[in-house]
């Protein structure tokens, strides 16, 4: 595997293997990575005959200065694990590497930015928008891949895409569980015992609405899922949505093409989301 810290460097070697006549797959992380990650490495081996592999952990799209501070970074663990699946390409770049101090991004997001994750964490998603279309520019894929556990985010990277007429092709991952159910997350391993156990709530309260979103009406799945969450112990729910999963709008059709169920909420101190998309 080859590393690059340089966005001149990765940009170069790669533009250099296009012309050759292959195909670029890029998995953007921040790193602390798990089998979700990797499993996104395995999905893009079956796409794209080179796969790249990005870890930065990008300070404009946190809110909080010490959730920044605290992001785990054990990258030698991850260099290791990203050997394993064959990764072809790593980069690691600096924050100087990846930002000026003068720069500005503001890119306008309907109102996908405004919502859910957007609203709980005002300006996340113009730092999101702002690193990925720096990394997009660096590496120059012609696949990317995202997770289904940031599915709005995914949403978000849509809406730019098309908004910019970049020329990538966005693949959707699927969120890959523990055993018990819990959603993959760099951030698990912070959950003390009571809190890994109270947090099954969410995967729960999920099945809840795939187990009776054909039968009943949206509008009561929500109250009872909702119920359900507020009586759960250790849980803080932040919000539960169902959601048209093409528009990402609020509905309360019983049976549109796809739904999406989503969830986030404090569990100790914390914070997770989940979701599920219903077919």
């Amino acid at each position: 595997m080859k590393i690059f810290n340089s966005r001149q460097a990765v940009h170069n070697y790669l533009n250099e293997l296009r012309a050759s006549g292959k195909s670029i797959g890029f998995v953007p992380t921040m790193g602390a990575l798990h089998d979700g990650h990797l499993s996104m490495i395995k999905l893009a081996k079956q796409k794209a005959d080179v796969i790249v592999c990005s870890i930065f952990v990008n300070p404009t799209q946190f809110n909080d200065k010490k959730d920044l501070e605290n992001y785990p970074r054990p990258v030698e663990d991850d260099i290791r694990k990203l050997e394993e699946v064959k990764c072809h390409v790593l980069f690691i770049p600096s924050v100087n590497e990846m930002y000026n101090s003068a720069e500005k991004w503001t890119i306008e997001l309907g109102n996908l930015d405004k919502i859910l994750e957007g609203k709980i964490r005002p300006g996340h998603y113009q730092g999101v928008t702002q690193i990925v279309k720096k990394l997009f520019d660096t590496i120059n894929p012609h696949y990317a891949f995202f997770g289904q556990k940031d599915y709005q985010q995914f949403m978000v990277i849509s809406y730019m895409v098309k908004k910019l007429f970049v020329k990538i092709k966005l693949v959707l991952c699927p969120i890959i569980r523990e055993i018990d159910g819990l959603a993959m997350s760099s951030r698990n391993i912070y959950l003390s015992p009571d809190d890994r156990k109270n947090a099954l709530a969410l995967f729960k309260a999920l099945n809840k609405v795939k187990e009776h979103f054909k039968t009943k009406a949206i509008p009561q799945i929500k109250k009872e899922v909702e119920s359900y969450l507020k009586s759960a112990p250790g849980i803080e729910i932040e919000y539960f949505e169902i959601f048209n999963a093409n528009s990402f709008a609020a509905t309360s059709s019983k049976r549109p093409n796809s739904l999406i169920a989503l969830v986030a909420a404090k569990v100790g101190s914390i914070r997770i989301i989940d979701n599920m998309i219903l077919k």
